[in-house]
């Protein structure tokens, strides 16, 4: 029965849980800022080579 009292107590699971959650989400804004960024930086590539090419033609 301690035992039981005892696990039931004990929040270290839960801290742990926590901050894998906590680096999940942060993992995930990550991933979705560096799409957003890839796509706008790509963007401006395509416009400066679209640049270049129209003033050599």
């Amino acid at each position: 029965m301690r035992l039981l009292e005892y696990l039931v107590a004990d929040e270290a699971g839960a801290t742990a849980i926590e901050y894998g959650l906590i680096a999940a989400i942060i993992s995930v804004a990550l991933l979705v800022g560096y799409g957003a960024f890839t796509g706008a930086l790509m963007n401006v590539f395509d416009t400066i080579t679209t640049t270049i090419n129209t003033a050599g033609a």
